[in-house]
């Protein structure tokens, strides 16, 4: 019996665009947790390791995504980090308990080796501060310390610990979830505004060239979710200029349609958030735009129950190590395509994390890999650069515990410098593949470049270090333009990139 094959239609208008896409938006995060940064990004002693101990193996992986931005150094960890503890001669850095993870930090790893191993990644700094068990004091010392050329007492302090030019951090996180009770120093909302507005000032007066991303919900079902965005920005609305968002997700019994729809709960939150900004942005009579930094995102589930059987007080462990399945490569390839496609208003965000921990790589003391996650993540950063068009999708669907969920989720993005139209598109169906068809009148002489896919008949297929190309992106000839007019078929269960031009 032949396969049956669904259809569907995407709309674009080569002139009616969502936004510009600010790279950050393929931002990554590396926090002090589990082997993220020991034996992730450095290894000093390993076969792999260049003379700074950074892994020359993770570096290629890292640079071959092009991560324009790195979170960094918490998550959790940075409520409870001295940043002092991290810079001048190693051997006498504090060995110090982090109480967010139940291990011991050695900060053998600090911020200098960080500035150093993100210029070799090529990749600039999101800093976040500690504003838990400490505040604005520290906000203000870490930046005269980062960005102020010399002169004073934290600047000397870093030309004589090795750098004599300034860090120029540019962009900031003021403090980590701190709506959470599981945060160390948790606040209340009125807390955290006060503070982050304070803080935020003192750090603007240092440097009026930073910007500043204030602490959003954890998630959407925190109880004071929206609530908590206004008391912010009410406090703060001139000083901040991003409310971050932090989203995980894992399956609800192994139900796969419902898993998958979860981007269309990610759709509901960024949707709520922007409408609390503009909300208070009425209400102050104000011409200033507050975007989005979605600076954590990713599926989380699989190291669960093994983090439980973790013995305190040791160093790096093997900790949130996810073994992503073909299923996650689906929805992290959805939840990407949510993100471009909210480009006007979402500017920043983080795939969280980058190595090891809940990551799309792997490291071993003998190679590393890319996980399931690595590809729509990696071709999203590689191709997606450009203007998001306005994606309209006409396409059969199912309903979920969050809404309507097409089969079809899809962006289209449109350079003009590289004269080149990238369409990614995820096929969620188990069972039928899908003939999409899109109107490309508007561009004249493009062609196919290329389509790939990532498929799996197995949804809980991994890769390994021993079998690494389990699941992989492939070169199909799936895609054809007769007419003016594109047709390509999406194979069930699938992620597609598909690149026209001339």
């Amino acid at each position: 019996m032949a396969k049956k094959v669904q259809k569907a239609n995407i709309y674009v208008d080569r002139n009616i665009e969502v936004g510009q896409v600010d790279k950050r938006i393929f931002g990554s995060f590396i926090e002090h947790l589990g082997r993220a940064v020991y034996e992730g990004i450095y290894q000093p002693g390993n076969k792999f390791a260049d003379k700074n101990g950074f892994r020359k193996d993770t570096l290629k992986l890292i640079q071959e995504i092009g991560v324009p931005v790195v979170r960094y150094p918490g998550g959790n960890f940075v409520s409870g980090f001295h940043w002092e503890d991290s810079v001048g001669p190693v051997a006498k850095r504090p060995h110090r308990i982090d109480p967010a993870w139940g291990v011991i930090e050695t900060n053998e790893f600090g911020l200098h080796e960080f500035e150093k191993w993100a210029k070799l990644a090529k990749t600039d700094t999101m800093y976040a501060i500690n504003l838990g068990t400490r505040g604005i004091e520290d906000a203000k010392n870490v930046i005269e310390y980062t960005n102020i050329k010399g002169g004073t007492y934290y600047s000397d302090m870093r030309i004589k610990n090795g750098a004599k030019d300034p860090f120029n951090i540019k962009l900031w996180c003021q403090g980590n979830e701190m709506d959470g009770p599981w945060q160390m120093g948790h606040l209340t909302m009125q807390e955290y505004a006060r503070i982050a507005n304070e803080a935020g000032k003192m750090m603007k007066w240092i440097d009026p060239g930073i910007e500043l991303v204030a602490c959003g919900s954890s998630n959407l079902d925190m109880p004071t979710f929206g609530k908590w965005e206004a008391t912010v920005l009410e406090e703060g609305y001139d000083t901040i200029d991003y409310v971050s968002l932090h989203q995980y997700y894992g399956p609800d019994h192994n139900d796969w349609a419902d898993f998958l729809a979860k981007s269309v709960h990610m759709d509901n939150f960024i949707n709520a958030v922007v409408s609390v900004c503009d909300y208070v942005k009425a209400v102050k009579h104000s011409k200033k735009q507050i975007n989005l930094s979605f600076d954590e995102w990713n599926v989380w589930y699989h190291s669960n129950e093994q983090d439980k059987k973790l013995e305190k007080w040791t160093t790096h462990p093997h900790q949130l190590e996810d073994v992503y399945n073909f299923a996650d490569t689906l929805l992290v390839g959805s939840m990407m395509i949510t993100l471009l496609r909210h480009a006007d208003r979402v500017k920043i965000a983080c795939l969280a994390q980058l190595v090891n921990v809940i990551a799309p790589i792997m490291t071993s003391d003998t190679g590393a890999w890319r996980q399931t996650i690595f590809f729509p993540y990696m071709q999203a950063s590689k191709y997606g650069r450009g203007a998001v068009l306005n994606t309209v999708v006409k396409s059969a669907g199912y309903e979920s515990k969050y809404g309507f969920a097409p089969y079809i989720d899809s962006v289209v993005i449109k350079d003009e410098e590289a004269e080149t139209l990238t369409v990614f598109a995820v096929n969620k169906n188990m069972d039928d593949d899908f003939e999409i068809s899109l109107d490309l009148r508007q561009f004249e002489g493009y062609k196919v470049i290329e389509h790939q896919v990532v498929t799996h008949k197995d949804l809980e297929a991994v890769n390994t270090e021993k079998k690494p190309e389990n699941v992989k992106s492939v070169a199909v000839k799936n895609s054809k333009i007769t007419k003016g007019e594109l047709k390509s078929i999406l194979p069930a269960k699938s992620w597609n990139m598909i690149r026209l031009g001339k």
